[in-house]
């Protein structure tokens, strides 16, 4: 009986390790370890986010983040059809990196104290600015004072309603919707008086060909927003490989011809890349 066992025993660890080595090693659902190579690699974008990370009605995925992790994952060693694509909203950015859900985030991601708490970033790789967009008639509204019993929109989990709440005018009617897409439609509609968020993403969806000469950047730099890519608090391999796929992409200049394609056509004048910090 104990040969039997024995024998058991080591079928089922054969079994057990099979299944390991065909679920890519040992419990990591968002692709094969920081070091690339494996099947596939999941990375969290924006699919409502014009000219940074939309997700197109045939499927496909456009904007300057997208472009961004495509050029970061092939330096990780994975091809653009190993690349998996999830929807990253912004309540749910440190859930599904904790959770291994994705690999990577670039997802228009401020760098911030609170969020450091429970993940790491690689970059920063872009700096945006927050600012208001109005509809195009709009001339009551030039600095955030103005939004004192103004009713504001912006999305759950962004850090650009809390600054406006917090600090600029704390009077103001802060609605809080699932995207910023529905937000728009109630700029458009006209039961919200003002959308703040990054200009960047501002600027990608007043730019939309359905958009044109509705809306306006009201042209405010109220916070400095560094984009930064979100990963497992403690990966610190992974974040060296990843600031190191930044700093080349800025080098051999197709960081600047992401931001011409993306954000160009919008009349968007980004800042110069940033220095990248985190890690260092």
């Amino acid at each position: 009986m104990k040969v039997f066992k024995a024998g058991a025993a080591a079928a089922v660890a054969v079994v057990l390790s099979l299944t390991a080595t065909a679920c890519g090693g040992g419990g990591d659902k968002a692709g094969g370890g920081s070091t690339g190579g494996g099947n596939k690699i999941v990375i969290g974008i924006k699919f409502d986010q014009p000219g940074l990370g939309l997700k197109t009605p045939d499927g496909k995925f456009t904007g300057f983040d997208v472009d961004v992790a495509t050029y970061v994952a092939k330096e990780l060693g994975y091809q653009p059809d190993q690349i998996e694509f999830k929807q990253a909203v912004s309540a749910e950015r440190e859930n599904l990196i904790s959770n291994g859900d994705v690999k990577l985030v670039v997802a228009t991601y401020t760098i911030n104290d609170k969020r450091k708490a429970r993940v790491d970033f690689a970059g920063p790789y872009f700096l945006a600015h927050q600012d208001l967009l109005v509809r195009a008639d709009e001339s009551s509204i030039t600095k955030a004072e103005d939004l004192n019993s103004k009713k504001l929109c912006s999305v759950t989990g962004s850090t650009s309603a809390q600054n406006i709440k917090n600090k600029l005018a704390p009077d103001a009617d802060l609605q809080q919707l699932g995207g910023y897409s529905e937000c728009l439609t109630g700029l458009e509609n006209g039961s919200v008086d003002a959308l703040t968020t990054d200009n960047s993403i501002l600027a990608g969806f007043a730019a939309q060909e359905k958009n044109k000469g509705k809306f306006k950047l009201v042209g405010l730099k109220l916070s400095d927003e560094p984009y930064g890519i979100g990963l497992k608090k403690g990966d610190k391999d992974l974040q060296t490989k990843v600031n190191a796929a930044l700093k080349k992409m800025v080098e051999d200049g197709s960081w600047q011809k992401a931001v011409d394609a993306n954000l160009g056509p919008a009349g968007y004048k980004a800042e110069p890349a940033p220095q990248i910090t985190e890690g260092s």
